[in-house]
């Protein structure tokens, strides 16, 4: 099973469009993930609201799309005010969980520079998964440690802003755990970084 996973979108539709047309088109995603941040930023926040809406993508609510801009409409206002600040699957007999930031904050990111291997044994043995889906840092991460794993995308917007962006996106393999970074500025599908569960 392959499962996208994207974040930080930060409202650039253009962005989105090319990720949503390689997974369905070149990595034929059995579903999509996303990590919340839809909006913030970029110029086209209804454009994605609009977009992550309707093809009913599982997301979770990220900092920014808890700052509700004026400029949404109405039905976009409340997709994201109802948007979940976790979710949790099992597929292929696989244990996911996704939140935008850490688990029950929205607001922290998960560095791995900051995050011990006691840290993740730690957090997805009290989540109980095998897969940690986190977003937020901007940052795309993929570590491996004795209970599961814990996977970030970096972010998918390609416009220009005061904050670094890794315009990238992610396919996660199951149930072999395996786990392939695109970025979508490259015309090519050879994967940035390519990793596993050890």
């Amino acid at each position: 099973m392959k499962v996208g996973i994207i974040s930080d979108i930060h409202g650039d539709y253009e962005a989105l469009q090319t990720a949503l047309d390689r997974l369905d088109n070149q990595h034929h995603a059995d579903t999509i993930l996303c990590a919340g941040d839809l909006i913030g930023r970029g110029p086209d926040p209804n454009q994605v609201v609009n977009c992550i809406r309707e093809r009913s993508i599982i997301t979770v609510r990220g900092n920014h799309d808890e700052w509700i801009y004026d400029s949404l409409t109405k039905v976009n206002r409340d997709f994201l005010t109802n948007l979940p600040l976790e979710w949790r699957e099992e597929f292929v007999g696989i244990r996911l969980y996704m939140c935008h930031g850490k688990p029950g904050n929205n607001i922290w990111g998960l560095y791995e520079a900051h995050a011990s291997s006691t840290l993740l044994n730690l957090m997805l043995g009290s989540l109980a998964v095998d897969v940690f889906v986190t977003g937020h840092t901007h940052v795309p991460m993929f570590v491996s440690v004795d209970k599961g794993c814990v996977v970030n995308p970096g972010s998918l917007y390609t416009m220009h802003t005061s904050r670094a962006t890794s315009h990238t996106y992610g396919v996660l393999s199951l149930p072999q755990i395996t786990f392939d970074l695109f970025d979508i500025t490259k015309k090519d599908l050879m994967p940035v970084m390519q990793a596993s569960v050890a």
